[in-house]
């Protein structure tokens, strides 16, 4: 196999073990795809970005050889820097020089799906009988204008983590409502007031969604080719009332009213936290941040406002092949090989992620490993996407979300003036507007 970058992958923060099953792997042969063949002196140029996976050099020496072997066509893959990445595709698309398939950010896929850049998927999926296989937060973020042109690969999510010893010390359990996860709050912060309860960030958007998710509401909608965000809601006021209301009753700190995810994971990792929300590929970091960590901290799906699970982006990546793919059907077998079956659950493993296709999840949610099933349930029943719009990346880089977040922890504002001033933005943004 060719490769054009062949620095070895950086290491990523190493995510909870995860034992991926690899049976039950729907219209697939051991390796993952259904096969194209006859494609001899032919070559597949790849872009994978650079970072997720540590062994990725190696994963994609052997994938590279039992591509050649199936297909009779040669694996090119270049690695490519996540910074370094939209602006490679923005001008490669300019260009008209895509690469046959590439890894898309889940949030990304839209955008270039809307510049008609990507090749639409479904035909290929529901030909390989993988429709009704494929994990449906991952499904919903690669469709666009009603067709998918992102497959799931892999990804994240986010659940409650907590510290057991914190809890066990305060006499609480692990929250499955609202109430009880503000009453486990309350009791930690009674018996240990030099800890922070419930970690609320106020920079770090994908923790805020879940809350607005559990109380009913939508982060935006749309109607026919119109976006309008909904965070100005009851139900979003609602969700977002709750999850700020407890840093006001003090069971946060002032200062995380501008703390990121990673400076959750810090505290957390010190042991100054009881409970917060945190992503499926964490568990590694906070042990390699703290060794005397194991063993003292798991984690729950996020509680529903009155039971069941509050909803929670799954952050992760497709596969998309371009049009400028001149043999497409070479292209989706490499998609397919992939996504599906022994690589996809080789993938998981080494990365830390979880798959795409929900039939490699069987196991994992049977664990009892309290830092794998939850995060496996929250995968399953409880992942979602934020709005699939071309535009969603301006709204993340107006940090309009965490704008409203840290006006309200901060007491500038309240949850409907904030939250008002939010979907004004964002609704703008959606559609186009600066």
């Amino acid at each position: 196999m060719k490769r054009l970058d062949s620095r070895r992958a950086a290491a990523a923060a190493v995510a909870a073990t995860v034992a991926l099953a690899t049976a039950g792997c729907s219209g697939s042969d051991d390796s993952g795809t259904s096969g194209a063949t006859g494609a001899e002196g032919q070559t597949l140029d790849v872009w994978i970005m650079q970072g997720t996976n540590p062994s990725a050099d190696d994963f994609f020496d052997e994938v590279g050889t039992a591509f050649t072997e199936q297909t009779g066509a040669e694996l090119n893959v270049e690695f490519v820097e996540w910074g370094d990445a939209h602006d490679r595709f923005v001008t490669s698309i300019a260009g008209g020089t895509t690469p046959d398939v590439a890894e898309t950010g889940t949030t990304w896929t839209p955008e270039f799906a809307d510049a008609g850049a990507l090749a639409p998927l479904g035909d290929y999926v529901a030909e390989a009988g993988l429709d009704g296989d494929l994990v449906q937060g991952l499904v919903d973020a690669g469709t666009y204008d009603g067709d998918l042109y992102g497959m799931p690969w892999y990804a994240g999510v986010r659940a409650l983590v907590y510290n057991t010893e914190i809890f066990e010390e305060a006499g609480v359990e692990p929250p499955t409502t609202w109430a009880e996860l503000e009453e486990a709050a309350k009791a930690i912060k009674a018996a240990m007031p030099d800890k922070i309860a419930v970690a609320v960030p106020g920079d770090a958007e994908f923790t805020v969604y879940p809350w607005i998710w559990g109380a009913g509401g939508e982060v935006a909608s749309l109607d026919g080719d119109t976006w309008t965000s909904q965070l100005d809601s009851p139900a979003a006021q609602e969700g977002l009332e709750f999850w700020t209301g407890l840093a006001e009753e003090g069971l946060s700190s002032a200062g995380a009213t501008t703390w990121r995810e990673t400076d959750v994971l810090d505290a957390f990792a010190a042991g100054d936290v009881g409970m917060a929300v945190m992503g499926s590929w964490t568990p590694g970091a906070i042990l390699e941040a703290n060794a005397d960590m194991d063993g003292k901290f798991a984690a729950v799906p996020i509680p529903g406002k009155d039971g069941g699970i509050s909803p929670s982006v799954l952050g992760g990546s497709h596969l998309s092949m371009f049009e400028t793919a001149e043999n497409k059907d070479l292209a989706f077998a490499f998609v397919e090989m992939m996504t599906t079956g022994e690589f996809a659950t080789k993938w998981g493993e080494q990365a830390g992620y979880f798959p795409g296709q929900t039939s490699l999840l069987e196991e994992t949610l049977q664990s009892t490993d309290p830092l794998v099933a939850p995060f496996a349930q929250q995968f399953v029943d409880g992942g979602a996407s934020v709005p699939v719009s071309p535009n969603f990346g301006a709204v993340q880089a107006r940090a309009t979300t965490s704008t409203m977040m840290q006006s309200i922890l901060s007491g500038k504002e309240d949850v409907a003036t904030a939250s008002t001033k939010a979907a004004e933005e964002m609704t703008g943004l959606l559609n186009g507007g600066s």
